[in-house]
């Protein structure tokens, strides 16, 4: 029998696979695991799919519609302060392929790429795929997750050193880092000469008056930030598969003949879709972060009392627990949370070395869920204490 590559045998088996079944096959099981709006698509937008669905069987541009680009870049100037021309815009089959293109484009085989530890967990393996080296920075729970400058620059070799990565809201600490820090973070790119790949998936998410900044506006960060954004959590829109990618325009221009060699497009009805979205403004956005932040004081204060140590999170919709009062394994404690208590979380070493001994827990659920999934699990903890 003919082998698979050894690429694909070394990447990592993942749980959320298993949680992104039980979500559709286990209606018995509440699963507080895949990151993803449990809110429907606004009616408006129904409406608008299905007077579409006689004009999208054609292919789109590699790079994105025109229209879709330019209303793209309002929405960057207004809400990030990223002034860019359409140019500057690639349009992806959500911020994921975004990230798997401009990686293509950026890293060439052993360059090394920093990245967080804990981090979302498709972060690795897309550099991996391109058997690009990858460097971790710890982030600490006293720091409250947050990137230190100072280990970046550490990490940083001269000759080795291509990328660093950053992601905030962080998936799955919550974590929004601050500007001074982010300004720390663009001496050092400038410093270095280094691409920054800024993953802002949950820029609307944020709570306690936590506010978002998008490195690519800070003066003299145009060739270095590459700004990755997606319509799947602030507007409901996962299942369209639609983000975009915003550089410099010869990083744009080889990510559009990257794009070509891919999916050629993102799907023509996902961006007219998302077109539509974006004049409709983020109202939407705001009352889904509404009901997150009530679903986050049930949640967080909950897993707390249990004894999973638990930071509130300032963005995204991901309580990140410490379990080691329980078990030092966490895909032992979550394998044995789903058999035993019918409750699906996500196991932190999915995360990173550094994650282990964590779990995330998803308020992207019903919060009617959340409190029963909380009753099942109060019992099954006591329980599991004194095993």
């Amino acid at each position: 029998m003919v082998e698979l590559s050894e690429r694909e045998q070394e990447l990592p088996d993942l749980e959320i696979d298993k949680l992104l079944e039980i979500a559709v096959e286990h209606p018995e099981i509440i699963s507080l695991g895949p990151g993803e709006p449990d809110f429907e698509l606004h009616p408006s937008l129904v409406a608008h799919t299905k007077r579409l669905a006689h004009k999208v069987n054609h292919y789109a541009p590699p790079g994105g519609f025109k229209e879709l680009r330019e209303e793209i870049c309002k929405k960057l100037k207004k809400g990030n302060k990223i002034k860019v021309s359409p140019d500057n815009v690639v349009v992806t089959c959500g911020s994921q392929e975004a990230l798997m293109l401009a990686t293509a484009c950026c890293l060439d085989v052993s360059e090394q790429i920093i990245l967080p530890d804990p981090g979302f967990m498709g972060f690795l393996p897309t550099f991996e795929l391109f058997n690009a080296n990858p460097r971790f920075v710890e982030l600490k729970e006293e720091d409250d997750y947050a990137v230190n400058p100072d280990a970046v620059k550490k990490a940083v070799n001269r000759k080795k050193t291509k990328v660093l990565l950053i992601n905030s809201p962080a998936n799955p600490t919550g974590n929004v880092l601050s500007k001074k820090i982010l300004e720390e973070l663009a001496d050092i790119a400038v410093e270095h000469d280094l691409y920054i790949f800024s993953d802002e998936a949950y820029e609307h998410i944020l709570y306690d008056g936590a506010k978002h900044y998008s490195i690519a506006s800070f003066n003299g960060m145009e060739d270095y930030a590459v700004t990755f954004q997606t319509f799947s959590k602030s507007y409901a829109m996962c299942g369209h598969r639609l983000g975009y990618v915003v550089c410099n325009e010869d990083l744009a221009e080889a990510i559009k003949k990257t794009h070509i060699l891919s999916t050629i497009c993102a799907p023509s009805i996902s961006q007219l879709i998302g077109l539509k979205a974006l004049k409709m403004g983020d109202r939407h956005a705001k009352q889904m972060v509404k009901e997150y932040d009530r679903r986050r004081n049930l949640i967080v204060p909950a897993l707390n009392e249990m004894g999973i140590s638990c930071p509130m999170p300032k963005g995204a919709f991901y309580a990140f627990g410490n379990i080691r009062q329980f078990d030092d394994n966490s895909k032992r404690f979550c394998n044995k949370m789903i058999k035993e208590a019918k409750v699906a979380a996500v196991p932190g070493i999915d995360f990173g070395t550094v994650g282990e001994g964590h779990a995330r827990f998803s308020f992207a659920t019903d919060y009617k869920l959340i409190q029963k999934a909380l009753k099942r699990m109060e019992p099954w903890l006591k329980k599991y204490r004194k095993r």
